[in-house]
């Protein structure tokens, strides 16, 4: 088991005041136009520039671990992060499907949207951080919690190959049906405010229902997300940096890939295959190391066909239209 991180006290230190500085650009310049609609083209750019940044980073870790621990360590590392930051992003893919449910769900429109997925990611961060440092010290502490994570990670992605076709009844979601039954709601938006003082109560509006049901959502993502990271690597500078890498580029990639959830109907399966893999590798942990390189190729793999296959086979609500519109 590894027992050293490859972070120093000043890549720590750098990388946390980078995250800051990030969230403060993607607040700053993405929100620029204030409640206005994000376009495609801008989210488009966006999204390239955090995989951009997340590719130079790793080039840099590279190379300063290449000058400190050789070559062979620098190689390992490096595919470590870039591994973790594939699996990582595709588990943010699902999460952005989940916030375009629970967006169509309370009918929020397009402008008011941004601010809610702004603190999302910031929540999600906030939470990546607390439970890797979690994890990590379990992990230390604790070696069987590997096969706690794996058997959990091998349910889950089997739950999801099981259940990819299922829609998600909100009505039945307990949190929403506390709040609906303990807290005065507005009946609509109230611009970007989460709750109103009326004739002296606090009336919440749907926005703030929404900003909870994320947050919900994003505990739920972190707890599939951070045991699949602590498959591929132990050091928690590299599961810190990949996850919160994956993270960043989360708002932009939503008005991204908001309008092609049909098109990616395949994807959810591949995630399942995924976690199914990931969890797979943490039980056998002590029999046989799976090499990272394999691990990358398998999971880059699993993606590809996944994203092929969904852009080859329509959907099957798209088959039934169009054999109902012949």
């Amino acid at each position: 088991m590894e027992s050293l991180s490859i972070g120093s006290a000043w890549m720590w230190a750098g990388f946390a005041l980078f995250v800051v500085i990030a969230c403060a650009v993607d607040l700053l310049l993405l929100g620029k136009n204030g409640s206005a609609k994000v376009s495609v083209g801008q989210a488009l750019r966006w999204s390239a520039l955090w995989v951009f940044l997340a590719i130079l980073f790793n080039g840099l870790l590279w190379w300063l671990v290449d000058q400190d621990a050789g070559r062979a360590v620098a190689n390992q590392k490096a595919t470590e992060f870039f591994t973790g930051y594939l699996i990582e992003k595709s588990l943010a893919v699902d999460n952005i499907f989940v916030f375009l449910m629970l967006f169509t769900y309370f009918k929020v429109p397009a402008e008011l949207q941004k601010r809610v997925l702004i603190l999302g990611v910031i929540g999600a961060i906030v939470l990546r951080a607390i439970m890797i440092l979690i994890g990590a010290w379990l992990i230390k502490e604790f070696h069987w919690i590997l096969y706690v994570f794996g058997l959990f990670l091998l349910v889950t992605g089997i739950k999801m190959l099981v259940f990819a076709d299922s829609e998600s009844d909100l009505e039945s979601n307990p949190i929403l049906k506390w709040m609906r039954g303990h807290l005065k709601l507005t009946p609509g938006f109230v611009g970007e405010k989460f709750w109103i003082t009326d004739n002296g109560v606090r009336a919440y509006t749907p926005l703030f229902v929404v900003m909870v049901l994320i947050g919900i959502t994003d505990v739920v993502f972190a707890v599939d997300s951070i045991p699949a990271i602590f498959a591929i690597t132990e050091d928690p500078f590299i599961v810190m940096t990949s996850n919160i890498f994956a993270i960043l580029g989360l708002r932009a990639m939503y008005f991204l890939l908001a309008d092609l959830k049909d098109r990616f109907h395949l994807l959810t399966y591949g995630l399942g295959v995924i976690l199914v893999f990931v969890g797979t590798k943490m039980l056998i942990v002590d029999v046989y190391k799976v090499p990272v390189f394999w691990s990358l190729g398998i999971v880059a793999a699993i993606l590809t066909a996944s994203i092929v296959a969904s852009l080859l086979l329509p959907a099957k609500s798209a088959s039934k239209e169009v054999a109902q519109g012949s």
